[in-house]
């Protein structure tokens, strides 16, 4: 055992690590989710949405009804769960401080979109920032968390300086889709002057109108940014 799985052992340990599921001290000890939880999160599966990953509801389409009548400036993007069954886990991990469920969810989007990602023959992995306000209050940022962890297991660099919300937004649950796109211009700004990066993955963990992606794309596509895609824990159903 080295050095690190040692004192990875002894923290869990001392502080048993919760499970995504049910948020009990996960079972059997060891495991990164319990046995009786596998099964519990739903992964997206075909038929999806070309562009945005959204499962469809009739086959034989390619695009979802959002992505028909809005053009989106990222080249494409997938999700890993079906938002219904992941939604209890996702408030956890993004208001509850449960940043261990990084290491399950991680494992995951490897397994199931691994290829995908291999296929986007990505830079970087970009995770969407937050507001400096809100790191204050929460502690940490979810996405940066999931993207370093996805970063580690791939070898795939992270960069956590190269884009900043400078504009606190109102939380776009509570907004329509036209207030959504309202409510992000300008809330985005590029930090470096020299971006040095050809393909980059957008990190999140909700993917619901594409709005943030996109207010995000805007600005990464004028610092020469030629390919951007996205990957998200979860979506919703296309239209």
């Amino acid at each position: 055992m080295s050095v690190r799985q040692f004192f990875g052992t002894l923290a869990d340990l001392l502080y048993p690590r919760r499970c995504p599921v049910c948020d009990r001290a996960v079972s059997p000890f060891g495991s990164l989710i319990c046995k009786d939880c596998e099964n519990k999160l739903k992964y997206i599966k075909e038929p999806y949405c070309m562009k945005c990953g959204k499962t469809l509801r009739q086959e034989e389409k390619e695009y979802c009804g959002d992505c028909m009548q809005q053009r989106h400036l990222f080249d494409r993007g997938r999700a890993l769960y079906e938002y219904k069954s992941a939604a209890d886990s996702i408030y956890r991990f993004k208001y509850k401080g449960r940043q261990e469920y990084a290491a399950y969810y991680a494992r995951c989007m490897i397994k199931e979109l691994g290829g995908w990602i291999a296929g986007c023959r990505p830079d970087a992995f970009v995770p969407v920032p937050i507001h400096s306000s809100k790191r204050r209050v929460r502690g940490y940022n979810q996405a940066e968390v999931l993207a370093c962890e996805l970063g580690r297991l791939t070898g795939i660099p992270v960069e956590t300086d190269l884009i900043q919300r400078v504009r606190k937004t109102v939380p776009m649950k509570e907004l329509s889709a036209v207030e959504r796109q309202n409510n992000l211009k300008k809330a985005f700004k590029i930090c470096r002057n020299d971006v040095k990066l050809d393909t980059i993955v957008i990190i999140d963990d909700i993917y619901t109108t594409g709005s943030t992606i996109d207010a995000m794309s805007h600005e990464l596509r004028e610092a020469g940014i030629k390919h951007i895609y996205f990957m998200t824990l979860s979506i919703g159903r296309g239209i």
